[in-house]
């Protein structure tokens, strides 16, 4: 995210469910990293197009997720392997739907 012009705040936390918990964050997209900006949740490794179009379009969801640490995606580069990967936007209904895929 820096890279891409905005300021990041990271604060270490040692109970990471109580976060996710907090944040709605559905069980099934939880990742290693959970952000809020501007009031959205950004779980995981979250291609900034897609945050830049949640933050323009401001959709009525709680955030959007990429589950896991799939190689490939932003951040996990590893050597050239990839792994496709599914962005996820997530409501308060529990609801979840596939905004965009990688492969």
């Amino acid at each position: 995210m820096q890279e891409n012009g905005y300021t990041v705040q990271v604060n270490d936390v040692t109970d990471l469910t109580a976060v996710k918990n907090r944040y709605q964050v559905p069980a099934a997209l939880q990742s290693c990293h959970t952000a809020v900006v501007d009031g959205y949740v950004v779980e995981g490794h979250v291609p900034v197009t897609e945050i830049e179009q949640m933050l323009t379009e401001q959709p009525d969801i709680i955030g959007v997720a990429v589950a896991g640490m799939p190689p490939g995606s932003p951040g996990m580069d590893a050597g050239g392997v990839t792994q496709p990967y599914d962005v996820v936007a997530f409501n308060e209904a529990g609801n979840m739907e596939v905004i965009a895929s990688y492969k």
